[in-house]
């Protein structure tokens, strides 16, 4: 980004006067932030070491988890380093970087989002033929394409970004550099910024939303056509958390771009949900909630206990 006056760095002033709350503020992100990570790990973990769970579902819950932690080590770590040291400002290489794997996470977690859903639609209306569908080789595929539009999107936001003047000012209310607050200091935004937006919005958002609507009415129709109450509520369960997460993600996010500038830190509240917050539940509304996530996750805390407590008595043995 091109600066007018020479400044080479931000002033991020989310909670500039909030001095009395620091610590509590402090405190509620690290808890957010330690808490989401060791979820999330835990799912990781437990899906790579139990074999029972390394199938097509479980995979793209594994890339959820990652993407949740990303998601917020974009954001909290440089936000809590600014309320410990109480320095705020924020270099734009650092801001850039933020702002980068920003778009790569959230275009990541969009197109995801739109896969879990597709695979529910295979699993529930085309039992037969989903291992055919979601095979090893197309779920690795999927995942570099995902991965892969997240880099391209990224690369692109980030370029046009740095052939942006900023001269209106250098200081961002919001606890992160988000593009929105970005947009919002500079002097100038080009046609190809506006461009890019539009088609990133179309692409990645209105579209895999879409499919994901399209997949879940033809999900219901095929759950309504089932003749046995179990097989309908299994159907259902697997689906109301992803369609949960699916409305609490998209909700807040929705909200928080709509919400007008300077509203008085509402799109502030709205952004740390969407941010912090939702990267923390999910793997609580969606993996902790699967019968087959709690069993091997059991089964893998037994299992460290075991060795843990046969070392302490293997020790205890030697001893003597």
């Amino acid at each position: 980004m091109k600066n007018e006056t020479s400044v080479k760095y931000f002033y991020i002033l989310a909670f500039s006067g909030e001095t009395r709350s620091k610590p509590f503020i402090t405190a509620f992100f690290f808890l957010i932030y330690v808490v989401g990570v060791l979820i999330n790990s835990s799912i990781i973990t437990v899906i790579c070491l139990e074999v029972q769970l390394h199938k097509p579902m479980y995979l793209f819950i594994c890339n959820l988890s990652i993407v949740d932690i990303l998601f917020t080590s974009v954001t909290v770590p440089k936000l809590l380093h600014m309320l410990l040291s109480g320095n705020q400002i924020v270099s734009f290489s650092q801001c850039y970087t933020q702002l980068f794997f920003f778009f790569l996470v959230g275009a990541a977690e969009d197109i995801l989002l739109f896969v879990m859903a597709f695979d529910r639609y295979v699993a529930i209306c085309n039992p037969l033929h989903y291992h055919e569908i979601l095979s090893h080789r197309n779920c690795t595929l999927i995942t570099v394409v995902i991965w892969v539009v997240g880099i391209f999107n990224s690369l692109s936001f980030v370029t046009l970004v740095l052939h942006m003047s900023s001269c209106h000012s250098n200081i961002i209310h919001q606890f992160y550099c988000d593009p929105k607050s970005l947009t919002q200091i500079t002097c100038t935004t080009s046609n190809m910024f506006i461009i890019v937006n539009g088609v990133e919005i179309v692409m990645l958002v209105f579209i895999p939303l879409m499919c994901t609507f399209i997949s879940y009415g033809k999900i219901l129709s095929a759950i309504f056509k089932m003749k046995s109450k179990e097989s309908r509520k299994k159907a259902f369960s697997t689906c109301s958390s992803h369609v949960t997460i699916i409305t609490i993600y998209y909700g807040t996010s929705l909200v928080g771009y709509l919400i007008p500038p300077n509203s008085e830190g509402l799109d502030t509240v709205f952004d740390i949900v969407y941010t912090t917050i939702v990267p923390m539940t999910n793997p609580i509304i969606y993996s902790l909630q699967n019968s087959n996530v709690q069993s091997a996750l059991l089964r893998v805390l037994r299992a460290m206990c075991f060795i843990k407590n046969d070392s302490r008595h293997i020790q205890g043995v030697g001893v003597c």
